[in-house]
């Protein structure tokens, strides 16, 4: 008798539950359903009767058996679209996205994902990193004693993850509360392993905040380098000052050699910018870095050239990690012939995409916007393409060496001089 009371309790238990991971995946389908509906910037997105769509998967939805089977489901009618950045992300590997870190506190290091591994790229002088001799090339291996390679393996696992998204994750790995420390493994050059503690501190930059977007800091660094000016940004924010600085820089080279714009891990920020500092580069009016499409306006990348014009070679370094304003930029200059662009291809992430977390804990992103560049061809989804691919590799950056640099300098050396 009591064991026929267990089994009529467990399997009450069990339909409660399904009802419930059922309902969870009929509102997380409803979500996904009105977002695009309301948001996507075309009125019938994809060209696609969506109301008919909606009426057509939601059976589905209701009868599935699986959160994996709704959640294909929901994948499904999304892909319907035929368009990039719709996705459906499981709830286990978003919540490793949507890992912000535990505090603004930094160690100095970026690092970026390379043949399965977190290596670190470059380390900020004077920084905790640096004081405690941590040097670009080396592997991180552990951060608060958590093995970073499972978290790599998952994000890599599912296609809908960028290695914008995946850079993050890790980078979230080496934050915590400013004042604070963390403890990290790194496998240096010889392969040894290599256990140090490192402080946490304030970001570089200056903070800045602009409309609706959280509050970042932002830097900016010039530099030359022989006869070629370096410039460098993580974000196309913080407009007076970055702008008077990228002009100060470029007016600076009315000699120099060539102009090298590192875009690499910059995620983007104020479109307008982009149209800004191509003025100090292209000399006739009326170009063209490409057109947005919301549902509501168009806007156009109309580059107005300003009084002082820079006419020298000019190289753009982009990877995984470039997105937004910064693709837009690259991809303008290379579609009019001013500048010749290095690296990996962008993120292909031109668009105002975002991120929601749904009922059922999943993940979902979505376009509002479509981008033409002025050569014709959609940056979502495609993102930009180097003229020259150069990666970067361990060993190289463990021998001192950034190849991304050294090919663009390489060119630049190669150019007549204007």
């Amino acid at each position: 008798m009591l064991a026929r009371r267990l089994i009529t309790v467990f399997a009450a238990a069990l339909s409660a539950f399904g009802q419930a991971r059922t309902q969870l995946d009929v509102e997380s389908f409803e979500k996904v359903w009105s977002t695009v509906r309301d948001k996507h910037w075309q009125v019938k997105p994809g060209g696609l009767d969506w109301q008919a769509i909606h009426d057509e998967y939601r059976p589905r939805v209701e009868k599935a058996s699986s959160r994996d089977e709704a959640r294909a489901v929901i994948q499904e009618m999304i892909g319907r679209l035929g368009q990039s950045h719709f996705a459906i992300i499981p709830a286990t590997v978003y919540s490793v996205l949507d890992d912000e870190g535990e505090g603004p506190g930094t160690t100095g290091i970026d690092a970026r994902v390379l043949d399965g591994h977190a290596v670190v790229t470059s380390v900020d002088p004077g920084s905790p990193a640096e004081k405690q001799g941590v040097r670009p090339g080396w592997q991180i291996e552990r951060t608060h004693g958590i093995d970073l390679e499972p978290l790599i393996k998952q994000a890599r696992s599912n296609p809908a993850i960028h290695e914008l998204q995946l850079t993050r994750a890790v980078l979230a790995r080496l934050s915590g509360p400013v004042g604070g420390t963390l403890d990290a493994a790194f496998l240096d050059a010889s392969g040894k392993t290599v256990n140090v503690t490192l402080g946490l501190t304030m970001p570089r930059g200056t903070l800045s905040a602009f409309g609706n977007l959280p509050a970042q800091y932002v830097w900016f660094e010039s530099q030359r380098m022989g006869q070629t000016e370096y410039i460098r940004f993580n974000l196309f924010l913080d407009l007076p000052r970055v702008m008077a600085s990228f002009q100060q820089a470029v007016e600076s080279c009315k000699t120099c050699d060539g102009l090298i714009i590192d875009l690499r891990g910059n995620p983007g920020g104020i479109g307008g910018m982009a149209m800004g500092m191509a003025g100090f580069l292209v000399d006739k009016p009326n170009q063209r870095l490409g057109t947005m499409y919301l549902r509501d306006s168009t806007l156009k990348f109309v580059v107005n050239p300003r009084a002082n014009v820079f006419f020298g070679p000019v190289a753009v370094l982009v990877d995984g990690c470039s997105a937004s304003t910064s693709e837009i930029f690259a991809g303008g200059l290379k579609d009019l012939g001013r500048a010749r662009v290095f690296g990996t291809r962008t993120a292909a992430a031109a668009l105002p995409s975002a991120f929601e977390r749904l009922p059922n804990g999943d993940g979902f992103q979505y376009a509002v916007a479509n981008y033409i560049s002025e050569g014709g061809q959609p940056l979502e989804g495609l993102g930009v393409t180097p003229d020259l691919v150069v990666e970067l590799t361990r060993p190289a950056l463990l021998a001192g060496h950034d190849a991304v640099v050294d090919a663009a300098m390489s060119w630049i050396r190669s150019q007549k001089k204007p």
